[in-house]
């Protein structure tokens, strides 16, 4: 397909999005939904004009799903503005380590007894399916750093943790296929991989999150400079974060995310508990460098203009990517018989692990229901299907795996995005009436 075409398709949706938008949120449906079947139409099964083949095609892919997951963790990140000492910090750390362990071995189970895969295809299988998505679950994760709700903040930070704690285990079946080096007994695996990949991932984040964000507000306050670029800001800290961690062999998703946590920290610290609700408007009122440097103002209006251009750029790479998800969509991937497997994961697997991972945690019973319900697959899994792809996996294995996987993908954006509206809004008009 001609790039001039990608063009006009791609500048074609985005002023459709933006003209029907707000109908859009007033229908169960969602934008996710719209570009999937855009893509579909596009597709083999449509018209044809762009084929793409996602294991032939797949470093273009693996670049193009890993920015968009970096940016969508950096945003997550900004948005949790509650002190890592706070209790509500517990429902997602659960889930991000006790519920995802559970899912990858719950999903291997089925591979290796009903799927027929060898153990390490089927651990393989667990690392690209286990983790929630921090780009399509826009809908149910925090609308800003102001929002204290437990579910939405439970969900934004599973999201955040969990892409980067199931590369363990993608590793670990790569290594069990002969494709990544494990070391005798599964030494390097284990000191590298699991506790230096995460344990550096987060230290690098934080450290460049936290020097960078104190940084600027020194310059903007004392100096009256380091202002007016904040785009130049997000994406410098991204790339630098991300860059060092996977230079030094630890996580980069962890990095980012621990990134945006540290900047928020910092603006934390100087703002106080209650964020100043009016910075976003009185920047759009032209006083955007009087806020940038005023002593009072400089932490917050650093941390909301960054959010607000990552949360810009995320939804643009979500059009871009999903696009090309319902592409993929062809009958020369899919395969019928793994159909059976999305219900499994969906509905019995995914509540399952959540019921253990919130063991003890205290929620309110449609809280833990809601989050058994939106572990939202996507981006996500793709990147870390493409990253399989190009390290070694090929042949039966490989279109498996992307049958699986494509399986899944679809049906979540299409489930969760049939049901995230009411389902939501029930929820609120809930929460809207119990606060009163």
């Amino acid at each position: 397909m001609k790039v001039e075409l990608w063009y006009l398709i791609l500048g074609a949706l985005l002023v459709a999005i933006a003209l029907v938008s707000s109908l859009l949120r007033r229908l169960p449906v969602t934008t996710t939904m719209l570009y999937l079947t855009v893509g579909v139409a596009l597709g083999p099964i449509g018209a044809g004009v762009a084929p793409i083949d996602p294991i032939e095609q797949a470093g273009l892919l693996e670049r193009l799903t890993e920015l968009s997951v970096i940016v969508s963790l950096f945003t997550a990140g900004l948005k949790l503005r509650i002190p890592l000492r706070h209790r509500d910090w517990l429902a997602p750390f659960r889930l991000a380590t006790v519920s995802m362990v559970l899912t990858v071995g719950l999903v291997a189970v089925f591979g290796v007894y009903v799927m027929d895969l060898p153990p390490g295809a089927a651990i393989l299988l667990g690392g690209i399916l286990a983790p929630t998505d921090p780009v399509l679950a826009s809908e149910v994760q925090l609308e800003s750093a102001a929002d204290r709700d437990k579910l939405r903040f439970s969900i934004t930070g599973e999201a955040g943790m969990n892409d980067g704690t199931a590369f363990p285990f993608v590793l670990l079946g790569l290594g069990l296929l002969g494709l990544h080096e494990m070391g005798n007994h599964a030494w390097r695996w284990l000191t590298v991989d699991v506790l230096w990949g995460i344990a550096g991932g987060l230290a690098i984040g934080t450290l460049f999150g936290g020097t960078v964000a104190r940084v600027v507000v020194y310059l903007r306050r004392k100096h009256k400079e380091g202002f007016g670029r904040d785009e130049f800001l997000a994406l410098g800290l991204i790339a630098a974060s991300y860059g060092a961690a996977v230079l030094t062999h630890s996580y980069g998703f962890l990095a980012v995310f621990a990134a945006g946590l540290a900047l928020r920290a910092v603006e934390r610290k100087h703002s106080g508990p209650h964020p100043p609700r009016e910075i976003a408007a009185l920047i759009s009122l032209g006083r955007a460098e009087e806020l940038a440097t005023h002593r009072k103002t400089a932490p917050a209006h650093m941390a909301e203009a960054v959010l607000a251009f990552n949360a810009q750029l995320e939804s643009i790479l979500e059009v871009a990517l999903v696009l090309l998800v319902g592409a993929m969509l062809a009958p020369d991937f899919l395969r019928i018989a793994d159909l059976r497997f999305v219900p499994l994961l969906l509905l019995v697997i995914r509540p399952l692990s959540v019921w253990v991972g919130l063991a003890g945690v205290t929620t309110e019973p449609r809280q833990s229901a809601f989050m058994s319900w939106f572990g939202i697959r996507g981006i996500g899994s793709l990147y870390y299907l493409t990253y399989a792809f190009n390290r070694g996996v090929r042949g039966e294995i490989a279109e498996q795996l992307l049958s699986l996987t494509l399986w899944t993908v679809a049906a979540s954006v299409v489930l969760h995005g049939i049901s995230v509206s009411p389902l939501m809004n029930w929820y609120e008009s809930r929460r809207a009436r119990s606060r009163r």
